[in-house]
């Protein structure tokens, strides 16, 4: 690809609306996923992507109402455009994340430019309510599973689930890319918080049509939630397939790839360190 500009790849913006007030913006050659959500009074931004610095005047091309911005969780490809704003929502888990996307070279541009590179983090928990006016957005939070920062946001209004990167079709990295060295990582509790996060969205599916991921496609089947808790189980009962082959690009050129193999049952599949999951391969029914 020559001659193509860091801003075409990560900054060229397409955006759909889904049904009246909401709006898929997707990029990355169709990989990758942020939303917008409109109430009466408010507009809502899910993500902000890699920080190319031309999403927020993309954005309000979309919607003249007051923005508010949240990520999904603290990785470069979901919040390194925060600086473009003056203060953004997220998990206080964002800081065992947070050399992710703050560390020299761990994102393709310098974030020191960005208009509010010391833009106001600002945290949501468990419970709280983000009211657009006649629209209001739920928020969960998550245990560490993808990542240490994740946030669930459900829309009963309009019957949406928005789950980040903790489930999408098919793949979830569940290897440790925090960047942080002191970031804890337990395969077996890894596991056990992916199974929980997943009995989560299960409990709440009656509340919600569509299920969207930001990542391969959305909005995503509610059977996937099954696959993957299927997924855990047969890891422990050794019925999963392990595949040294990744199939997968991007993940392909991560320094880890070396290390990590892709686990496969039905349609649900993880990308993980083989000696971390060979610890746990075939030892047994999961007890939860």
């Amino acid at each position: 690809m020559e001659n193509v500009s860091l801003e075409q790849i990560f900054g060229s913006y397409t955006a759909w609306q889904a049904k009246e007030g909401t709006w898929f913006i997707n990029f990355m050659n169709g990989t990758e996923n942020m939303y917008l959500l409109e109430g009466s009074e408010k507009a809502l931004l899910i993500d902000t992507g890699y920080g190319a610095g031309n999403l927020r005047a993309f954005v309000e091309k979309l919607t003249d109402k007051p923005i508010i911005v949240v990520n999904t969780h603290y990785h470069p490809d979901h919040a390194a455009g925060n600086g473009e704003f003056e203060e953004v929502y997220m998990s206080s888990g964002y800081a065992l994340d947070a050399p992710s996307v703050e560390a020299p070279g761990a994102v393709p541009f310098d974030l020191s430019s960005l208009p509010f590179p010391h833009y106001q983090k600002k945290f949501l928990k468990d419970g709280d309510e983000i009211d657009l006016g006649d629209r209001m957005i739920e928020v969960f939070e998550t245990k560490p599973a993808h990542c240490n920062s994740s946030l669930f946001f459900l829309d009963r209004k309009e019957r949406m689930f928005f789950c980040g990167d903790e489930i999408e079709a098919s793949q979830v990295m569940m290897f440790d890319n925090s960047n942080n060295p002191d970031a804890p990582y337990h395969v077996e509790n890894r596991l056990s918080n992916m199974n929980d996060n997943l009995h989560l969205m299960k409990s709440l599916q009656n509340a919600y049509d569509w299920l969207l991921p930001n990542h391969n496609g959305f909005p995503i089947a509610k059977s996937y939630i099954d696959d993957y808790i299927g997924l855990i189980d047969a890891i422990y009962t050794g019925e999963a397939t392990i595949e040294d082959q990744l199939h997968h690009p991007f993940v392909e050129m991560d320094p880890k790839a070396p290390e990590l193999c892709r686990v496969r049952w039905k349609k649900a599949s993880i990308f993980i360190k083989k000696d971390e999951v060979l610890k746990v391969y075939g030892t047994g029914a999961i007890t939860l």
